[in-house]
């Protein structure tokens, strides 16, 4: 059976005035133009070859020999090459640019500008389209996640209470603007932990793990980096924030909450400049 946006393995059925109709093993299958401005040699009938078939103008299949960037189902970061009032036209490597409509945009669409899209096709129309609305294919509730777990974080919306993120390519979460330490932007990818799942099941996330585990992490690379360094390190809970996370990838509160921890058990000494390992 042909997958509508995705890469098929097809054989050459005939050859016409302007392209070649391919066809699957499955008889029911209606066949797919490929043009021939997309072969760079002549082909016979009953070539295999592997094409992504897409639709033209008019809801028709048609075969691309070198595929677009994503396929239908995939979520990631593309840039807007025009912007009408029925919708927003995005750059994913193929002749034909991907339509994001109106109705299905997070917030209007502006030339020149990144945003994150899910890529699904649309059998009333028989598209491929693009949306940036993502809560109508990925979902806003948890479905395999825990408490403490690292995931890959997909930036793709900024509100009031944070940023909305992209969980693992499957679920939608939350960092909110306290767990944000750093400058985080969209499309930008970081890892992140979850920090809570709510009782209806939506996720927060942090860029660092702050429970016991976390905290104990933190302070044993305080003091393997101390080691390494002969006992001594300018990084104090005077220094600034982004020298901290450059070092060790954490916030500044949280590197002083570390340091706090191993004065109070006498591991460290704390001077004006300078932390000191105990010996």
């Amino acid at each position: 059976m042909i997958k509508i946006g995705k890469t098929n393995s097809l054989r050459v059925a005939a050859s016409l005035p302007f392209g070649y109709h391919l066809t699957s093993d499955n008889p029911n299958d209606p066949l797919v133009l490929l043009p021939h401005a997309q072969v760079s040699t002549p082909l016979k009938d009953g070539d295999v070859l592997s094409v992504f078939v897409g639709t033209d103008e008019t809801g028709n299949l048609q075969g691309w020999t070198t595929p677009p960037v994503a396929e239908v189902g995939d979520t990631l970061v593309l840039k807007a090459v025009g912007s009408t009032h029925f919708g927003g036209f995005f750059d994913w490597g193929l002749d034909k640019d991907l339509l994001v409509p109106a109705g299905m945009q997070e917030s209007p669409v502006n030339q020149g500008f990144n945003y994150v899209v899910h890529i699904y096709y649309d059998d009333k129309t028989n598209r491929i389209l693009g949306a940036t609305k993502l809560h109508h294919f990925l979902s806003e509730t948890n479905t395999e996640h825990q408490v403490g777990d690292t995931v890959q974080c997909l930036v793709y919306a900024k509100t009031e209470l944070g940023f909305k993120v992209v969980i693992n390519r499957t679920n939608l979460g939350l960092i909110f603007h306290s767990d944000a330490f750093k400058k985080l932007s969209i499309g930008q990818e970081v890892e992140g932990y979850i920090k809570v799942i709510r009782e209806d099941g939506k996720i927060d996330v942090a860029l660092q793990r702050t429970d016991k585990i976390g905290r104990s992490n933190l302070e044993s690379a305080i003091l393997e980096d101390l080691d390494a360094y002969g006992g001594v390190s300018t990084l104090t809970d005077k220094s600034k924030p982004e020298d901290i996370y450059a070092h060790f990838n954490v916030s500044k509160a949280a590197y002083k909450k570390a340091l706090g921890a191993l004065y109070k058990k006498r591991l460290i000494t704390i001077d004006k400049d300078t932390i000191r390992l105990n010996k």
